[in-house]
């Protein structure tokens, strides 16, 4: 990949939320919304906590930062509308339809809204993530860089498989997760999001049960 390695972070997570955006099953685009939103915020998040050196010399005040890196994702907007006008450069992606897209992904996360995603939300919401790491990041080809690591990917070098112990050990441990009526293991919905955490959780998981074991012994 071309990017530098300060941008990798947040540049996987936009990856992921396209992998389910090309699939476009029904589930894959819930999953999309919710990524392609978190990737705004872990964008803006991931820029202020770096170097100056890592942001052309571009400096914050602290007590900025601070506001801006709050759980409020209103703030990362008001962060976003503030570098664009430092830069002299228009906004791609307006604030009230990201606050838009982001209630909807709320309904999605925080309520188990059983809905799918509209065309017009899933496409804005895309589009609105891809600018703003690409304007954050300074990176014009963002979508030729998505599709090259798309491209490039193999399921055994990139992404860990499943196996059915690991689906155990995550179901035995959260069961069963509901959207609205419609209900999925959490072990499909771990892999579904990121296959990473999956493989992460699930070693931890033994690690525990194995430290517990021994405990007990």
């Amino acid at each position: 990949m071309s990017l530098p390695g300060w941008v990798y972070g947040p540049f996987e997570l936009l990856l992921h939320a396209e992998l389910h955006y090309r699939a476009g099953g029904d589930f894959d685009r819930r999953i999309a919304l919710i990524s392609f939103d978190n990737s705004i915020e872990v964008a803006v998040m991931n820029y202020l906590s770096l170097d100056e050196i890592h942001r052309n010399g571009r400096k914050y005040k602290k007590e900025d930062r601070e506001r801006w890196m709050d759980n409020y994702f209103s703030t990362k907007l008001d962060f976003i509308e503030y570098e664009c006008s430092l830069r002299k450069i228009p906004m791609s992606a307006d604030k009230p339809h990201m606050t838009w897209y982001h209630k909807v992904r709320n309904k999605q996360y925080h309520e188990g809204e059983a809905a799918i995603p509209t065309n017009d939300v899933l496409s804005g919401i895309r589009t609105a993530a891809i600018w703003v790491f690409g304007m954050l990041y300074e990176v014009s080809n963002v979508e030729e860089e998505l599709s090259e690591r798309i491209k490039n990917m193999t399921p055994t070098t990139d992404l860990p498989e499943r196996d059915e112990e690991s689906d155990k050990i995550l179901d035995d441990k959260y069961g069963v997760i509901w959207f609205g009526r419609t209900s999925v293991y959490a072990s499909d919905l771990i892999y579904s999001h990121d296959p990473n955490a999956y493989r992460d959780e699930a070693l931890n998981l033994r690690e525990e049960h194995q430290t517990e074991t021994e405990d007990a012994q």
